[in-house]
């Protein structure tokens, strides 16, 4: 490990993943911001990181108009990537695959969560539509659709985007502009009442701040505790299956989720499956142990059915990763603390945090440097619904 070049910083970012990247980019971008920012990452490698296991998806098909807000303003940034870093021929324009969510209904209770959805995310902008079970074969001749009520779709940016580029090139411009990432790790956090006042590192230093965000991932909770602050985010198992079959279908596959929970998209000329264990309890951070039998149990079943194509395929590569999971409702906690305002949580992503890292990037640093949320009003997914146990619950969680 190696220790910060100075003992004081205005700003530590605890974990150095998408969130964190994304909040030093945001800081060090900021006109009206001058001050020191320093990264903490405990596995720069990042073998074990959500950001290095996601399955890098964008849509809008959200319950809480403030989700799909935000993702909007994800596809925005996307699309002008190399002109919001600054317009250096150098840096790549990001790809959008826009295969677009289909979201299946077997019954006449989510056909009406779907339908409600879409009105909401349509008033929003969103390209959503309601299919039936004809215009879905019509479009995507290959599902079975003789249980399925509707569907929900949306083709407009909504798919796969590339993250990892995003990611690589907020850590390098931030860089840049004299943003500081350490290997090291927090293992303690300063309070002197209603602030936090610096953080202890592993290699044996402590770092004097003005704010501390916490962008930890599944080790957040850990992190919250350091300070005194209880935060209900937790690690959870996600399995991801990529597979070939010997019957491609003739056009791009949606995300479709089917209403068992599994879900299936194009992945390039192959296919990607995932779901969730059967039962979902809390794991430590660093188990990643696999269900070598889940595919054959769970997932295949489902894929045979709806995809009658898919009965016959090839696994090529499997892996299981973390979401960071919020119990109280599955939505991300963002901005400070309402006792101790100068810890920031950005926290509990539970499955969205790369397509939510810019607009939780752009919003905490205008936190840190406006003490407000400008550009989009973060305050509903703030921690005062922790306190006051108010879920903010989001459905659409895959």
């Amino acid at each position: 490990m190696t220790g910060p070049t100075r003992a004081t910083r205005d700003v530590v970012i605890v974990g150095g993943g998408m969130l964190g990247a994304a909040v030093a980019w945001f800081l060090a971008d900021a006109a009206a911001f001058d001050g020191r920012v320093l990264v903490v990452e405990r596995d720069p490698t990042y073998s074990q990181a959500a950001t290095s296991f996601t399955n890098s998806c964008i849509r809008q098909q959200f319950s809480e108009p403030v989700n799909v807000r935000i993702s909007q303003y994800c596809a925005e940034y996307i699309h002008s990537f190399r002109e919001r870093l600054g317009g250096d021929p150098d840096i790549p324009e990001i790809f959008l695959h826009a295969f677009g969510y289909m979201y299946l209904a077997a019954d006449d209770a989510s056909a009406a969560v779907l339908r409600r959805n879409q009105a909401m995310q349509a008033s929003l902008g969103a390209g959503t539509r309601i299919l039936s079970p004809d215009e879905i074969v019509a479009a995507y001749p290959f599902y079975e659709v003789g249980d399925i009520v509707c569907g929900s779709h949306n083709l407009v940016d909504e798919g796969y985007w590339d993250s990892g580029t995003v990611f690589d090139w907020w850590r390098r411009m931030a860089r840049r502009r004299g943003v500081e990432f350490v290997h090291d790790e927090v293992v303690g956090i300063d309070r002197a009442g209603d602030r936090v006042t610096g953080v202890r590192l592993a290699s044996g230093g402590d770092v004097a701040c003005a704010y501390v965000v916490n962008t930890a991932g599944t080790r957040a909770a850990a992190v919250a505790a350091m300070a005194g602050l209880a935060l209900p985010v937790e690690a959870r198992k996600r399995y991801t299956f990529v597979f070939e079959t010997p019957e491609p279908l003739d056009r791009d596959l949606p995300l479709t989720i089917d209403p068992s929970g599994v879900h299936v998209r194009t992945d390039g000329a192959a296919y990607m499956a995932g779901c969730t264990p059967e039962l979902d309890p809390a794991v430590a951070p660093d188990d990643f142990g696999f269900d070598h039998d889940i595919f054959e149990r769970k997932v295949w079943p489902v894929l045979a059915h709806r995809i009658p194509a898919f009965e016959r395929l090839r696994i090529t590569s499997q892996w299981v990763g973390h979401y960071a999971y919020n119990t109280l409702d599955q939505n991300i906690v963002v901005g400070p603390h309402p006792e101790v305002t100068n810890f920031l949580f950005a926290n509990g992503c539970s499955g969205h945090g790369l397509q939510q890292s810019p607009a939780i990037g752009r919003g905490l640093a205008e936190w840190i440097t406006h003490g407000e949320f400008r550009s989009l009003d973060l305050a509903p997914l703030g921690y005062a619904r922790i306190v006051e146990d108010r879920p903010l619950v989001e459905a659409n969680v895959i």
